[in-house]
């Protein structure tokens, strides 16, 4: 099974100087995510900007809207994701509860959210499009 675990942005999240507070917290994540990898759970992970480079992009029919970052609203943001290969949500659970605060000294909040598999779609798909292999870039992360 494979889930995504959305970091949510924490109220007056910034990355500006490095404290020593922040120090620690990049260095225990960094440990935690070595324990990942070591139990092979570990698949990607990365951090996101909120910047003047972020878009959104609003459909409504056929028209598109873009609304340049950054964004205010900080508890709607989404800091960073991992993705991890677990056997369970049990097992997701377990790690998640063990993870660092990202923030230290205030309140963090992580989202865990399972992959659709192969098999979850088998009512709209044929059984010749469930069984072809996703070969490439397109077959590492994803059914799509």
């Amino acid at each position: 099974m494979r889930v995504m675990v959305l970091a949510k942005a924490a109220e007056g999240m910034t990355l500006g100087e490095p404290t020593p507070e922040a120090l620690e917290a990049f260095a225990a994540m960094d440990r935690f995510t070595e324990e990942l990898v070591k139990a092979g759970v570990f698949v990607a992970a990365a951090g996101l900007k909120n910047d003047a480079h972020s878009k959104r992009i609003v459909s409504d029919g056929a028209s598109r809207r873009v609304i340049d970052g950054p964004f205010a609203e900080t508890r709607e943001l989404i800091a960073g994701f991992s993705i991890w290969e677990v056997k369970d949500m049990d097992e997701a659970m377990a790690w998640a509860k063990r993870a660092p605060n990202p923030m230290p000294g205030k309140k963090s909040e992580m989202e865990i959210r399972p992959f659709y598999e192969a098999a979850d779609l088998a009512e709209f798909m044929t059984p010749e499009e469930l069984a072809a292999p996703r070969d490439g870039e397109r077959g590492k992360l994803g059914v799509a």
